[in-house]
Formats: structure tokens, sequence, C-alpha cells
């Protein structure tokens, strides 16, 4: 069970390997200008690249960011629109920076809702970067948490129908085999901008363990010291994964 009684100082450790990051406030931003909310969005887009470009010197192998939940579909219409418009315009704009940097990109979350011509542009971009040896960028679009674990436990219970596994052989090493994320490690460190702090349904199986970071900053405001200023703070942290401190 949880204990709080260790308080000696913590060790430093390394940076983090995985960092997720809940991109929020782009509409706040955009309308604190008196601006629409899809100016805010495309600022936001903006800042993704300077985000990403400063992994490799921090020492972050992965970077994990949220593009659009599950529940981002219950925005106006104009809104949701507009989003998917930007994210098909992005993608064309960058697929080659990605392989010009040595980006591999990777898309996470249920593409069976998004139109034919940014399902191809998520192909084409994974298949084109697929060689790529340097920051991991996976970008999650129409994804949730909980959709994702009903997503994995269906495949899962699939394969034990068929014989393909037998259920006794089921424990929590299993699941994380049948997620989006199957290929990556656990996020070390979850960032979210613009104030709220909760999860909203991001990576729930796999940040069971992470350590977070809820910054008030808004996402377009967001820059790469700030980034900077969240990994090295990460190396402060004693991570003890329910255990106590020898």
């Amino acid at each position: 069970m949880p204990d709080g009684s260790d308080k000696r100082p913590p060790t430093t450790r390394p940076g983090p390997r995985h960092v997720a990051i809940i991109m929020d406030g782009n509409g706040r931003w955009a309308q604190a200008r008196g601006r629409p909310r899809l100016f805010g969005h495309h600022a936001g887009a903006r800042r993704v690249r300077e985000i990403v470009t400063a992994c490799p010197d921090l020492g972050v192998e992965y970077l994990t960011i949220f593009a659009f939940s599950t529940e981002n579909w219950r925005r106006t219409q104009t809104e949701v629109a507009g989003l998917m418009n930007l994210f098909r315009r992005y993608i064309l704009k960058e697929m080659q920076e990605f392989v010009k940097n040595d980006v591999r990109v990777r898309f996470i979350g249920d593409r069976v809702r998004l139109d034919a011509k940014l399902r191809s542009l998520m192909d084409e971009t994974e298949a084109l970067t697929s060689h790529c040896s340097g920051t991991n960028l996976t970008v999650a679009v129409n994804y949730g948490g909980r959709d994702e674990v009903a997503r994995a436990t269906k495949r899962l219970a699939e394969d034990v129908a068929a014989g393909r596994l037998m259920p006794e052989s089921v424990d929590e090493e299993t699941l994380p085999r049948y997620l989006d994320t199957c290929v990556l490690p656990d996020p070390d460190l979850v960032i979210r901008t613009s104030g709220e702090a909760r999860i909203s349904n991001f990576l729930l199986w796999q940040s069971a363990y992470a350590e977070y970071e809820f910054i008030d900053t808004l996402w377009p405001d967001f820059t790469s010291e700030i980034f900077t200023g969240l990994i090295r703070g990460y190396g402060s942290r004693e991570r003890r994964f329910g255990a106590v401190t020898a």
C-alpha cells in the first residue's frame, strides 16, 4: 500500500525517456485575443514542431501528444471540421520535415470514424518515416483511454475464443500487447497545459505510474524553455512504484 513515511531527499535520476503531453488551452488562448478557437489550434500546431525538435538534446526518445479525443466530437461541427482540415494540412506540411529530422511518426486511436483522406495520409506518414531512428512521435487522434482498453479487450477475447490464447494465461502483461501503444514504453512523465488538473481519458493503462505535471501555461505559449525546465525537474523526483527506498 502507499507509504508516505520516507522523507529523505530524492536522488537525482536520469530524465524521462517517454513524455506524453495533453496539449490543452488552444481555444482559450485564441479567445483571450478576440480570435476564433481555430486560430488557437493553428498556433498550437506550430508549437508542436518546436517541442519535437527539442527532444533529442533533452534525451527524450518518445513523445506522445494528445491531438483529438473521442470526446472532442461533441464540439461544434465548425470546430471539428476545422480540426480535421488542420490535421490533414499539418501532416502534408510536416511529412518531409519528419523524414529530414529523423522523426518516426505513429498514430494511435480508432481510425474508423476519420475520413479516408486523413487515414491515407496517416498511413503514408507512418510508412515514410518507418526507417527513422530519432525521436518517436506518437499522435493520438480520435483517441480515448477507455475506448482503447475496450478495443484491446475485444481483440484479446477474440483470440481466446479462437483458441490462440488460453484464459489462464491472461494477466496484466497480456493486455498491453493489444493496446494501440504496444510498441511503446510506458510514459515516464505526463504534462498537461492550461491549468486543468485532470487526465481526460489519456493513456489510462500506460500512465499508472507516470509522474504528472499540471501547469498553467496555455499550449500555444508552451515554449521549449518551459519544456526543458520540466524535463530537468523530473530528474529530482524519486519513482518508487509502490515500494519504499532502502
